[in-house]
Parts: structure tokens; sequence; C-alpha cells
């Protein structure tokens, strides 16, 4: 039975992973700010010191091995350029702290893991449209993440697929969740769909559909794809 660790497992897209995954032969180890259930390690990802926690709390919960992670944890906050100048570097630094560098440190732990024990591994980043075209103007901190988290996963891909470490990156346009709700309404709220050719936005489950697929069904030929789901918005 593979041992999963999903970050960010609480709500929205990594609920939806989350509950996908529960229903096939695989044991899943949720993650949040805070635990809000057995099954859930809370960690505040802001913190230095927690993916190192939440990493080895999961290898624990699991038997000691890991065999698949997906990065979907993320913060999504606006951050005006005319702020303060401490208000914005603290803003840049918690969301580049949360969406990419935590991240980095799961994927980190997780490759050394399987490279030790020789043994193959996959991870899944969920990162963003923004990672591709940019975001509005006051996320240049969230887009500069993502696009971060997307060469990450490309510098994986093509550093270990010899070894049996497959990468794989998930880029989703608008969402359904709080987050997105959020952002569409700061924006203008539905005129904002316009900009979208499918007339919608994405939901959660959908999102979810391709995570699994590359968590447990895609091809090893497919590391180093990124998959897009935005709806026509941004196309490549």
């Amino acid at each position: 039975m593979p041992n999963i660790l999903v970050t960010g497992s609480s709500r929205g897209i990594g609920a939806a992973i989350r509950e996908l995954l529960e229903t096939r032969n695989v044991r899943v180890i949720g993650h949040g700010s805070a635990s809000h259930d057995e099954q859930t390690i809370g960690a505040d990802l802001s913190q230095p010191s927690a993916p190192q926690m939440l990493w080895e709390e999961a290898r624990s919960r699991a038997g000691g091995e890991i065999d698949v992670l997906v990065n979907n944890a993320g913060l999504f906050a606006a951050n005006p350029i005319d702020g303060s100048d401490i208000e914005w570097l603290d803003a840049w630094e918690d969301t580049l702290r949360i969406n990419l560098t935590a991240a980095a440190q799961l994927a980190r732990f997780a490759v050394r893991h399987w490279l030790e024990r020789g043994v193959p591994g996959r991870i899944v980043h969920v990162a963003s449209r923004a990672g591709h075209r940019g975001d509005s103007p006051a996320h240049w901190h969230y887009a500069a993440a993502k696009g971060g988290m997307l060469a990450l996963h490309k510098t994986i891909a093509r550093a270990y697929a010899g070894r049996g470490i497959l990468s794989f990156g998930i880029a989703p346009g608008f969402t359904d969740t709080s987050m997105a709700g959020d952002y569409l309404e700061s924006r203008g709220g539905p005129g904002l769909l316009a900009d979208i050719p499918l007339g919608r936005v994405a939901e959660p489950e959908e999102i979810a559909r391709i995570a699994v697929f590359c968590a447990l069904d895609a091809p090893e030929s497919m590391t180093g794809a990124t998959l897009d789901a935005n709806g026509a918005s941004h196309v490549r």
C-alpha cells in the first residue's frame, strides 16, 4: 500500500486530492496549518523548522516509508506595491516561504529518502497558471513562487529520472475554492470569466483527478510534464 503525504489537505484542492486518493488502495497522510483530525499533521509552513517536523512525523505514521509527496499547500494573499516597505517584504517572504521554500524542503527530504533506499518515488507539485503568465499587480510574490515551483519540478525531473524518481507539475487557473473566490471578487467578480474561454473556473475535483493520475497512474515517460487546467485562458 503506497504512503502518500499531501500538504494543504484540509480544504480546497488539497481536500479534494485527499478524498479522491482515499478511494484508492493507499494510505494518505494529510497536513494542515493545524491538526484538524487524526489523519492530519499540523505544521505552520511559514516556520523554517516546520517542513522537517512534518516530514519526520509523516514518515513515522507511514512506518518509515513515504512513496509519493504532493506539494499542494499554498498562501494566496494580496500584497499591493504601495504598502509600506516592511509590510511588502514581510508578505513576500511569507508567501515564498510557504509556497516555494517549504515545498523545496519537502522535495529535498523526499528525494534523499528515495535515493538512500534505492527505490522509486513521485512528487506532484500543484503550482499555478501564474507561474507561466504572471498574476495581478498585487500578487508578484505568488507568481514568483509558483514560477519557482515549476522550475524546481523540472530540475528534479531531469536530475533523477534515471533513478526512478519522477516529478509532475500541475498549473491550475482559477479554481472554485475560498482562496480563488476572494480573488475573483477583488478583480471584478464574474467579469473576469470573460478571460476564460471555457466560461467557468475549474472545480477542485477536476484538479484532484489530475493530481491523483500523476501520483499513481501517469507513465514514467511523463516525468517533467506540467499539466495545465485553466479553461484555455492560457495555452502553451
